[in-house]
């Protein structure tokens, strides 16, 4: 207990350092009155206009209150809503995902934050047994409308049993909703859906993406801006090579378009935004008219998100239309390292999708 407890002190005082992989950090929340927001802000953006509302969401995990959340997320909610509606927690994961999944049941909404998803193994049941089933096992009877939410994948310096991806985990599950947003309109458009929908959704947010700021459109800085759920964005459009990916990296893709625009090879890079319902639709369009394909993520190659992306165009039928073995671009198959550099050469970069990319396009010597 101790151990863990010390972990999660790091994990929160990591909180106001700069990621090692983030390309920018915020030390200041900005204003609203600004377009440029940061992660974190966007999502508390979310989480308040919810609570003004909707008087039954409320938010409930390990410091999200007095201490205002990990990461910052959740700073000011306990000011303006109260200590009823923003809850500390005891450090028990099972106890508080199982007090949520029952208020949901009874006519609330929460917003369960987990401090990492790593720690939702201790409420996995919870989440898959009582949550994502319970609407199945009632005959219809019974909706569970909670938000499991907080930071996923590959963080810094904290090795294998706090950086690791659940998209795959959690999207398997029939009865749940997963959703990962890259940037911070998709942090607040999902965030809301996710809110408002009358299933279990999984958010799967990055710890290293909390502090980097992102332009937000006049819309989506309205109260009724919401991203419907299930349906990907075609970030950069392209016509020799799709690259399907999501959360953090998407940058990361773009970062790889931008090397591959200067080597004559034009990408699209979709932004999935939610992983389960996958966009069947706009994975296999762009497929048909690029006829090449490289999935990235951070998480491990077998029964990963990108395994799933291309067992699903040979369903479409895109996979007639490819002109080269299609590419996954995963985490490296180990437990994360705590070293730097081992961590780093676990990690999917810009240069690995390049080298990819130039290969379906058979461009590589």
């Amino acid at each position: 207990m101790l151990v863990r407890a010390a972990s999660r002190g790091i994990a929160a005082a990591r909180s106001g350092a700069a990621p090692r992989f983030a390309a920018a950090a915020a030390s200041t929340v900005p204003s609203r009155s600004a377009h440029k927001v940061a992660l974190r802000e966007a999502l508390n953006m979310a989480m308040e206009e919810e609570m003004t509302r909707d008087k039954t969401v409320f938010l409930m995990g390990e410091e999200v209150a007095q201490y205002h959340g990990a990461y910052k997320v959740s700073k000011g909610l306990h000011d303006k809503f109260g200590p009823d509606r923003v809850i500390d927690t005891p450090i028990t994961e099972m106890g508080f995902a199982g007090l949520g999944v029952g208020a949901a049941m009874n006519g609330c909404r929460p917003i369960i934050e987990f401090m990492t998803f790593n720690f939702s193994m201790q409420a996995i049941d919870h989440v898959i047994n009582s949550a994502a089933k319970q609407l199945y096992m009632s005959a219809g009877d019974i909706n569970v409308p909670i938000v499991f939410r907080g930071p996923n994948g590959v963080a810094a310096g904290v090795a294998a049993q706090h950086s690791q991806c659940f998209a795959s985990w959690y999207s398997h599950c029939p009865g749940l909703k997963v959703v990962s947003p890259w940037n911070s309109e998709d942090a607040k458009g999902l965030l809301k859906a996710a809110i408002r929908d009358d299933n279990p959704v999984v958010m799967l947010e990055n710890e290293l993406m909390y502090g980097v700021e992102f332009e937000m459109s006049d819309e989506a800085m309205r109260d009724d801006f919401v991203i419907e759920i299930g349906k990907a964005k075609v970030e950069r459009e392209g016509t020799d090579v799709t690259i399907v990916t999501f959360s953090r990296m998407v940058g990361v893709a773009l970062e790889a378009a931008k090397e591959l625009e200067a080597k004559g090879i034009s990408a699209e890079v979709i932004n999935l935004r939610t992983i389960r319902p996958l966009d069947r639709d706009a994975i296999d369009k762009s497929v048909r008219k690029t006829s090449r394909l490289i999935t990235v993520e951070e998480g491990w190659p077998q029964s990963g998100v990108g395994a799933e992306i291309q067992a699903v165009i040979t369903e479409t039928g895109a996979f007639d239309f490819l002109d080269a073995p299609p590419e996954r671009i995963t985490g490296v198959d180990v437990p994360m390292p705590y070293a730097q550099n081992l961590e780093e050469a676990a990690v999917p970069k810009a240069n690995h999708i390049v080298a990819a990319a130039e290969r379906v396009c058979y461009r590589s010597r």
